[in-house]
């Protein structure tokens, strides 16, 4: 459990660092756009108050609150999960970085009512409209692993 409670604390952290030092102290929320690494790498300001690409947003506190309540609850369940079946470092790693980045959008959502994503990157022609941030990132990479990592029955 402890390698999971570890990485979802680095993970959450260094999520909101991110968005502290880019959103507030870089200021994109009143710039809008930094180039970082043109054309590849953009940083632009995205209020996300759905989940993935904006799906189900609303401006509603219903909205807001359901999103948390709904993202709480799968957290939940996922360190109850790791706690019951004991899945070796790969899975508890992938359930850290899921509950570590559900934490950070939480995080998100409770302090500006919507999740701040700023990340912006482009590639080989192809303009990519969408942002995301680091918690957004390891949510994928989370479920990913624990798709991978666990599930399978243990030998003998």
């Amino acid at each position: 459990m402890r390698p999971m409670i570890w990485t979802a604390l680095a993970v959450a952290g260094l999520d909101q660092l991110s968005k502290l030092v880019v959103v507030r102290w870089m200021d994109l929320q009143t710039l809008g756009v930094i180039e970082v690494w043109p054309p590849y790498i953009t940083f632009r300001m995205a209020w996300n108050r759905g989940v993935n690409f904006g799906l189900f947003s609303g401006n509603s506190d219903l909205t807001r609150w359901l999103l948390v309540a709904v993202a709480v609850a799968i957290s939940a369940w996922v360190v109850w999960w790791i706690a019951r079946e004991k899945p070796a470092l790969p899975g508890q790693l992938a359930a850290g970085l899921l509950v570590g980045g559900a934490i950070g959008n939480i995080a998100d959502r409770l302090t500006w009512g919507a999740v701040a994503d700023f990340l912006n990157v482009t590639c080989c022609g192809i303009a990519n409209p969408y942002a995301f941030n680091i918690a957004d990132i390891s949510i994928f990479v989370g479920a990913l692993g624990l798709v991978v990592f666990t599930g399978r029955e243990k030998s003998a």
